[in-house]
């Protein structure tokens, strides 16, 4: 569902958009943020995986067996 404001543009209103954008901040700058924005979502995925990994490390170590070894054979 696309917001309210957005609904009258159409593909000739975001190139114009797009254009207005470019003159206003340059390519080398507007590159740069993008660049930044990669970096971004890089750290982000990262984060997430290792959250992931630190949940499913958590969750083996509660899984362990912790029966002593002389009381194993009596089960």
């Amino acid at each position: 569902m696309t917001p309210m404001f957005l609904g009258n543009i159409g593909p000739w209103g975001f190139l114009v958009i797009a254009i207005v954008v470019l003159v206003l901040f340059g390519r080398g700058k507007i590159a740069g943020m993008m660049g930044e924005m990669g970096k971004g979502i890089t750290a982000f995925k990262k984060g997430v995986d290792e959250g992931k990994q630190e949940l499913e490390d958590a969750a083996a170590d509660v899984a362990k067996d912790v029966t002593p070894e002389e009381d194993k054979d009596k089960v």
